[in-house]
């Protein structure tokens, strides 16, 4: 029996094959990714990424050109692909400096601004074989007619139109993390880097992402809110299945399943004295019964970041010294929350979490006095930072910036006590961490992931009342009907 691609070779081009079958109608243009008319579920008319409009994205790319000096020249590549194996690619994730100013989320691009031109993009040519195998992508056409480019090229012709380009420029700013050689090559750019005339783009993006608009605080709350119930379900399931594994496996399902594209790191699953590991990423143990585990997660919807933590005892009841160390990080977090708002600072936060733990610390016994170096290895972190497209978001803005109404910030105290520590036993071991997303408003703060429990009545309560069973089969489950 004949495939339909058979019946059709005799007849048709290969081209025409690889168009078929790269979309089966002609009424949806495939440019690569998401538009209105193929995910309509998604995204609205005069949208070129879910909630954020093509007027936003030419609003974003004019305020970019009014930080740049005069004649200067911004160019911002996309991220490159990034291959597991030889021929196998890691998920594509789009550079957050050219998905602000494009809204294009697929590799081979590059975006060049300019006083003179506006926006040119450069772009991807599409080969058949490519097609059969990956799908279509955004080319010219799509540059100029979607992302509202004001002037668009294959890539083939880069060597012949950017070295001009470059020349006339006075000043050339470029995004460090995506430096492509297609450009950093060029004779022109490299005269420029040997002038002193190549500075670093995050300087001006990172100032423009770092108050969030309308739209983006939007996202930011359904990311919250997607992030919080995952990390609901997946207390309400430690108690049945302790195992730091399962549970990262359960907040990830949790998050996609309610419209995340992926998270927004690797889930921090620490169980035990795995807690008192900050980054830690292993996740392959069980947890011990009596322990706490400290979840810190969080997803990414649409290009914007979830970010929030909390830490408590799958078995259900604190123990007398957890509870003791608890209590001064949940005290520590509340009056942090407090002080966020405009014409404060991260810088301001964390000096005042500082003397809070220091001094909780002291009349815990586990510090001798206030001034004790000891205190940097128990905390060694800040008490937030800036959040937004990346979890760590908008890095060369110091903690010293003075707080506006749009910036979203983390509040997350913590206490971190390896086993090796010299402190009272009853200690040894412990890692606690609570951390809450923050908007900065016009009145004060509102606090994004307030729905998560975090007072100790509060998670022994939903621990012990309202945890879900397992209805799983197999020797390494145990069946549960109610905790």
């Amino acid at each position: 029996m004949q495939t339909l691609v058979q019946k059709l070779l005799p007849r048709t081009t290969f081209k025409q094959v690889v168009a078929f079958r790269a979309y089966c109608t002609d009424k949806i243009l495939d440019i690569g990714q998401p538009t209105a008319s193929s995910h309509p579920e998604l995204m609205k008319e005069g949208e070129i990424t879910p909630g954020i409009t093509a007027e936003e994205y030419i609003t974003r790319r004019k305020r970019l050109l009014e930080l740049l000096p005069e004649n200067g020249l911004a160019i911002i590549a996309a991220a490159p692909v990034k291959m597991m194996t030889d021929e196998v690619p890691y998920a594509f994730r789009q550079d957050s400096d050219y998905s602000y100013v494009t809204g294009c989320l697929q590799p081979g691009g590059l975006a060049v601004l300019s006083h003179d031109f506006g926006l040119c993009m450069f772009m991807p040519e599409t080969k058949p074989y490519d097609v059969l195998w990956k799908g279509k992508t955004a080319g010219v056409d799509a540059a100029l007619e979607f992302f509202k480019a004001d002037e668009a090229y294959p890539m083939r012709k880069l060597h012949e139109i950017l070295p001009d380009i470059i020349r006339r420029s006075s000043k050339l700013f470029h995004n460090l993390n995506t430096a492509s050689p297609a450009y950093v090559g060029l004779e022109a750019f490299q005269k420029a880097a040997v002038n002193d005339r190549v500075k670093d783009i995050s300087l001006f993006t990172h100032e423009l992402r770092l108050i969030k608009s309308t739209a983006e605080i939007k996202l930011m709350r359904e990311s919250a809110s997607i992030a919080s119930q995952a990390l609901l379900q997946t207390m309400m399931h430690s108690k049945a299945y302790p195992h730091e594994s399962m549970l990262s496996a359960k907040v990830e399902y949790e998050c996609r399943m309610r419209g995340a594209q992926r998270m927004a790191y690797n889930p921090v699953v620490g169980g035990g004295c795995n807690g008192s590991v900050i980054h830690y990423s292993r996740n392959d143990q069980r947890v011990k019964d009596g322990d706490l585990v400290l979840m810190d997660i969080g997803c990414e919807l649409h290009g914007y970041a979830s970010d929030l933590t909390r830490t408590w005892p799958p078995c259900g009841k604190f123990s007398a010294a957890q509870e003791e160390l608890y209590e001064l990080i949940l005290l520590t977090n509340k009056e942090c929350i407090k002080l966020c708002k405009p014409g404060a600072s991260i810088q301001d936060i964390h000096d005042y979490s500082t003397k809070m733990l220091r001094e909780g610390f002291k009349e815990l016994g586990i510090l001798k006095n206030l001034k004790s170096d000891l205190y940097h290895h128990l905390n060694p972190t800040s008490i937030g930072h800036y959040l937004g497209m990346d979890v760590h978001d908008c890095t060369r803005v110091g903690y010293g910036r003075t707080l506006k109404p749009g910036v979203m910030i983390t509040i997350e105290p913590g206490v971190y006590i390896p086993s090796v520590f010299e402190v009272s036993e009853r200690f040894a071991g412990i890692g606690i961490r609570i951390e809450d997303e923050v908007l900065i408003t016009e009145s004060g703060h509102e606090v994004l992931t307030g729905s998560i429990p975090k007072e100790i009545n509060q998670i022994e309560s939903l621990l012990n009342n309202f945890c879900f069973g397992s209805t799983m089969h197999g020797s390494h489950f145990m069946k549960a009907s109610i905790c």
